[in-house]
Parts: C-alpha cells; structure tokens; sequence
C-alpha cells in the first residue's frame, strides 16, 4: 500500500467529489466546491491513476474495520448473549434493519458507518478507516463515472496506460453495484454522471442490472493485464502490484456476478422461477473457465496454497504486518493499520476465559457437521466411519486446522504463580464439554467449539501471541482462488444440468474443479454415490462450500441466494451436548480409558446430541436487506423491498 501512496499526487486526491452522507441524491450529486481544473488532473497517467486510487479505498475491510467485527450471518456462527449490538446477533433476530448506522449505536457495523465522506480528510488512507460497504459503494460508482466521463482528456499517455485507466474504472463501476445488488436485490444502473435534477431511475430487475454489471467487468477483463508486474506501466511499482486491479480479478467478479444472476433467489426476482438460470450458469462458467485455463496452465500470478501453509491465507504472524492471503488471495481490500488485528479480531474467538476479552465467536455444532471425514463422506452416510463415541476422529483436515473441540490443547505456558497455574490448568486442555469451564452464554462457548480458522493456539492471555512484536495480520480475502474452483463447480453443473458439466473453455468438470480443492486438504474424492444425480452432486457442492469458505463472510449470501435462509436445518444453530469419558491425569493412549492430551482426536465421550439453542424466524422479506427509507422516499421509482 506503500506504493500505492505513490501514485496519489494531491492534485488528483483533491479532485473528488464532496458528499457520500446520508442519501442516494448525497453520494451520486457533484459538490460545486469540488470543481478543479478537470485538464490538469486527468492529462496523464500519474495525475488521473491518483484519481483513480481512491476507488480501491472506498471498499470496506470487513473483518477489522472496528475493534469488534460480526460479518458471518448465516447458519455458521453465534455470539454471546450480551453481544447484542452486533450484526450477527441483529440477524438472528430477525432484525435487519441493524445494518444501517442509525440502527448501530457502537458503529461497528462494515455495511454502514456514520462518518463516511473521504472529502472530510487531508489523506485517501485516513478516508479509507471509514469506509463502509452502502456510502462507499455509492460514492465510487460516481467517482468511476466521473473517471469514465474524462478519459478522453488523458492525452500525456500509452495505449496500454489508458486501457488500464480503463479497465479499472469499469471494474469497479460493476464491482460496486455487485456489491450493492447481492444484498438489496435488483437497482438502477448508474452509468453516468449525474448532474442534479429530479431523479426518476427505476429500480431494474436482478439479472437486468447484472447484465450491466456484466458488460463493465467483461470490458475491463479485456483491458486490463493479468500481472501490472509484466508490463511497462507497473514496472515502477513492480514487487508490490498485489492489490491492483487486474484481469483475473475482472474475471472472477464477472463469473461470481453471472453466477449469483442465476442462482434460485436472483432468478425468482427476474423471472418468477426458483430454479437456477441455464443461461446465467452458462456465462459464469465460461467467465471462470477463462479464469482457471489461466491458472492451469501456469500463466498468473495465481495458486492455491500448501495446506501446511493454509493459515496464511487469513493471517500473517512476525511477518512485519504483511498482508495475509500468500498465492491465493484474488481480490484483497486495502489494510492500513494492521495492528489494528492486535487489539481487535484477534482475541475474538477463544472466549473470555482465554483471552479476557468480551467477544466471542463461535461455530455452531450444526455447521461444524458440515466438516465430514476425511474419506470425503458427510457424517451422516453410512459409509463414513463416524462414531459418536470418538467423535473427532478420522475427520477432513480442516476440521482440525478451523475447529477446536474437546480436549485441544490450547495454553503453552507454565505459571509458576500458584493461582495463575490453577486458571490456566483449568483450561488448558480446551474443556468444552457439557457445563465445562470453557462453556458459558456470556464468557465461554455457547456450542461446545471455538473457531481458531484465523488465529493461533498462542492467541491467549498467557502465551500473548497477539503482543504488538509480533506483528500479528489478520485480513480475510473477498475472493480468492479456492472459491473461483467452487463457483466453477456450481455454474458449470447447473449449466449443463450434470454433475461431469464443464465450460467450453476449460478441461475441468465440475467434479473435477471440486476434487482439485480436496486434494489440497487431503480429502477424498468426492464419491460416486454424490456424481449420479444433480441433486445428489449439489449436496455436496453446498458441503464443500460449508468447509473450504467457512467464516469468511460467504454463507449468509449463499443461503440466500440457494433459497435455503427460511428453511429447516439452515434456520437453527445448535449446541454440542457431551461428557468425557476418563479425566486428564496423565497421558492416556488408551482411548478407552480418558482423554489423550497428546492426540485430542483419540479421546472417548459419552451422550453426544446435540442441542438447539436458536431458531431464527425468518419468512420471505428476509432474503433482502431493507432499503434506508430516506432513499426509498426520495422518488416512487426507487421502492423498497417487499415485506419491509
């Protein structure tokens, strides 16, 4: 991001637009006192790429643009009880209107801050602190426009230079509304600058304003380089290029904008049909088989990590603050503090008792099912090996590398302070079972885990492994390589109605593309049994998705663009019921005999049910986010969703 700042010459940061408060009319009105001699800012490539640097800062960083984040909303994750200000806990619920800032006392919120307007700051990376999702996307669907409408004052320039100015502001042009639609449903399209007057742009369907999304990503795909590494333009950045727009990221957010297109709750609201959309599927998939054909034949900048190495997808540790996402991070938002992960997200997930910190996080036991064995089988087949009886054996290897369950040791240090020893004894070997010291409503887990997907075992009060030295990073990607397979696997299927499906464009099939993600974790193929039928095949395509993407704010959207938000099992989150069988004296191999400090997966329990603890009454207004009624009553054209 250092060398972003390169680019940004205070002409150019200058020429934004004021705005971005409290309306639709605030964020798309041009300022008058905003005026800057338009020849100046926008005749060469330095002046108007400073311009255009402001877009990257106008996307929010969900996972720690406050101290204290909630962006997982669907089935995956509950909160404690007191954690009412947070959004997870808004959405259970029921209560959607906590999205928005005057429904947020905290402000914590990454969909909708209070002080968002870049103009009101002496520097973009000061702007960048408050960016939310609804300001942010709305003022840089107008600074794209305003770009758009200049282009041809970027005379001092390359053809490559300005194919990349380009390709940038189309991007994001799409990515905005992408961003805007996939929660409020169909919008109008904002392809001009708009000058003032009286506003009267409908709302458009889903899928017609995804077609126009659609149009902007699949020009920038063909304007905009695969690695600014490689060419004249980025040579002086060269090295630190990570983060720019380029054509792989088009790619993915034209496939993940066609695929959500076509998806069952997109479709309903352009059609009236609750199937997927052939058509739709079909782009997506071509989109994403461009995409992979690249990868597969080592032509970007793009690969799926070592599973060893997994973690640095998420987080960075002694690193000096290094952004996490290694090979496999597509699209990134900037993080300009990393610190920030220090005294924030960080201690979110271990409970209070570990980290003496007031939030905790935690996977619920129904969502934690959805990580099978590591023979590729879900829990539930007969076939898989699952026994009740030693519940965390034999498992898909990132259930242990997410999940810590039941006998996990998670404290390294040895107090010699008698009482401090006592404490941490008395959690070190991670007691989560039923009524243990690491369960509890308003301090421990609710359900019987932790999610450690993000963090280390270090990450506790004793073994401070979030102290300021050891420049803890903890940034969560929008996309990355591993979805992209995912999304190929679902598009392609759904286009060609069989699960062996695949683009024109690419040699893989859907089972395939699926397979290709197993393999990095060390899982099974998918089997046979689940490659018959569509149906059958979509099981376990939801499954995998479940897994690989756990906690990186991904399910809430896939639930409701599946159709499946209202619908039993996805509308509960349930609680792991379960004794010990045996203690922790001593180090017993003998699973028969108690918990095996050494090997937590060996160790026996008894009575494992589980328990509902929530049940979120949901009906049809709850698949879209209601719309600010400031901006619903501006003009009738722009109404507000159904049921809100």
């Amino acid at each position: 991001m250092k060398t972003i700042k390169k680019y940004i010459s205070l002409l150019a940061a200058a020429f934004i637009v004021s705005g971005a408060m409290s309306s639709c009319t605030d964020y798309l009105d041009k300022a008058p006192e905003s005026d800057l001699s338009a020849e100046e800012a926008f005749k060469n490539f330095k002046n108007f790429q400073g311009f255009v640097e402001e877009l990257y800062f106008c996307v929010p960083n969900f996972s720690t643009i406050y101290w204290n984040n909630s962006f997982n909303w669907g089935e995956d994750e509950i909160i404690g009880v007191n954690e009412t200000y947070m959004m997870g806990d808004k959405i259970d619920k029921g209560d959607f209107w906590g999205w928005q800032a005057q429904y947020d006392g905290w402000g914590c919120g990454f969909m909708d801050l209070n002080d968002f307007d870049p103009a009101e700051y002496d520097n973009i990376g000061q702007a960048a602190k408050q960016t939310s999702l609804w300001k942010g996307s709305w003022y840089g669907i107008r600074k794209a426009n305003i770009g758009l409408a200049n282009l041809d004052l970027l005379t001092e320039a390359t053809a490559e230079q300005k194919n990349i100015i380009k390709g940038q502001l189309l991007f994001f042009r799409g990515f905005f509304h992408f961003q805007l639609m996939q929660y409020f449903g169909g919008l109008p399209y904002i392809d001009e600058v708009l000058a003032g007057g009286k506003l009267t742009l409908p709302r458009l369907s889903y899928q017609e304003t995804a077609d126009r999304a659609a149009a902007d990503l699949e020009e920038a795909a063909k304007l905009l380089p695969i690695n600014w590494d490689d060419t004249p333009t980025g040579a002086a950045t060269r090295g630190n290029n990570d983060l720019r727009i380029n054509k792989i990221m088009a790619l993915g957010y034209l496939g993940k904008n066609l695929l959500f297109a076509g998806s069952p709750l997109m479709n309903q609201e352009s059609t009236g049909s609750s199937t997927y959309n052939a058509d739709f599927c079909k782009r997506a998939a071509e989109a994403f088989g461009e995409l992979l054909a690249l990868v597969e034949a080592g032509q970007t900048q793009y690969s799926l990590v070592d599973f060893k190495d997994y973690k640095e997808l998420f987080l960075t540790y002694s690193k000096g603050g290094l952004m996490p996402g290694s090979t496999e991070a597509i699209y990134r938002s900037p993080s300009l503090d990393w610190n920030r992960s220090n005294w924030g997200q960080t201690k979110d997930y271990g409970s209070f008792k570990i980290t003496n910190n007031g939030v905790c996080y935690q996977p619920t036991a129904n969502y934690v099912n959805y990580y099978g064995m590591a023979n590729g089988l879900p829990l539930d087949d007969p076939d898989s090996g699952f026994d009740k009886l030693h519940p965390w054996k034999g498992r898909d290897p990132r259930f242990y590398h997410d999940i810590r369950f039941d006998g996990c040791k998670l404290v390294e240090m040895v107090s010699e302070k008698a009482d401090e020893a006592k404490v941490i004894e008395a959690v070190r070997y991670a007691p989560l079972y039923t009524d243990a010291a690491l369960r509890g409503a308003t301090d421990g887990s609710r359900t019987g885990y932790l999610n450690y997907k993000f963090v280390l075992n270090s990450f506790n009060q004793w073994d401070d492994g979030y102290k300021y030295s050891n420049t803890t990073h903890l940034h969560i990607p929008y996309m990355r390589l591993a979805d992209i397979y995912l999304m190929y696997a679902e598009s392609a299927c759904n286009a060609t109605g069989v699960p062996m499906g695949k683009s024109s464009n690419c040699s893989l099939s859907a089972v395939d593309a699926i397979n290709t993600i197993r393999d990095r974790a060390g899982v099974d193929h998918i089997n046979a049994k689940f490659t018959g039928s569509l149906d059958m095949f979509m099981s376990e395509l939801r499954r995998e998705r479940a897994v690989e993407l756990a906690f990186e704010a991904h399910r809430f959207n896939d639930l409701r663009r599946w159709l499946l938000l209202d619908k039993y099992p996805y509308n509960i989150k349930t609680s792991q019921e379960f004794t010990r069988v045996g203690d922790l004296t001593g180090i017993e191999t003998d699973s028969s005999k108690g918990i095996n400090v050494d090997d937590p997966t060996e160790s026996q329990v008894s009575g494992f049910t589980e328990k509902v603890i929530l049940t979120r009454n949901f009906t049809d207004k709850h698949y879209w986010l209601p719309l600010k009624i400031d901006d619903t009553t501006m003009y009738v054209e722009f109404g507000q969703n159904p049921g809100w």
